[in-house]
């Protein structure tokens, strides 16, 4: 059975962007790109918005990048078929179903990028295996935009892998664990 991780980059306080900041808000080292350029390719789930960002920094229809060569699946009502990335798929349907069934395929690993609507709708459902973030040392409280974590379920989380790349950022990876609410104290 294929296990979900699901993947996001933050500042301090949450945030997946920032007005007038660079990606990565300037803070990518050379160990972590290289870290992320060690990553296999994994078929990649996202939602619309996550896509039309992801293109545009892709470069286009088609290319030779990392992106452009990895299986991408794109949930949306609004996007119109045929997509015109490289190794995109479009779903229509219901994404807790779908991913449910992708998980049942066979081995190997799904991973979304971005999509905080879509990673909360999955995590609610109890589809998520791995939880991963990598965290940027800069609070973006003014500029912050994109912010990941409002609106989700209480997840406890059990730490399995850490990381600190060159320049401070921390790479956290969980197990999550659904709870009920607040645990008794």
């Amino acid at each position: 059975m294929r296990t979900l991780m699901v993947d996001f980059i933050t500042s301090l306080d949450g945030y997946g962007a920032a007005d007038g900041w660079p990606g990565f808000w300037g803070m990518e080292s050379p160990d972590y790109l290289a870290w992320l350029g060690e990553q296999p390719e994994h078929p990649l789930l996202m939602g619309a918005t996550t896509y039309r960002l992801m293109h545009r920094f892709a470069g286009g229809e088609e290319g030779d990048s990392a992106l452009d060569r990895t299986r991408k699946i794109v949930f949306s009502s609004t996007l119109t078929a045929p997509l015109t990335w490289v190794n995109a798929e479009l779903v229509r349907g219901d994404a807790v179903e779908h991913v449910h069934g992708l998980k049942a395929e066979g081995d190997g690993e799904l991973r979304t990028i971005g999509s905080v609507s879509l990673c909360r709708t999955l995590l609610a459902a109890g589809l998520v295996d791995r939880f991963r973030v990598v965290v940027f040392p800069v609070i973006t409280g003014v500029g912050g935009k994109d912010r990941i974590y409002d609106a989700y379920p209480d997840v406890a989380l059990e730490l399995v892998e850490s990381r600190t790349f060159d320049g401070g950022a921390q790479l956290l990876e969980y197990v999550p664990t659904l709870l009920d609410g607040p645990p008794a104290g």
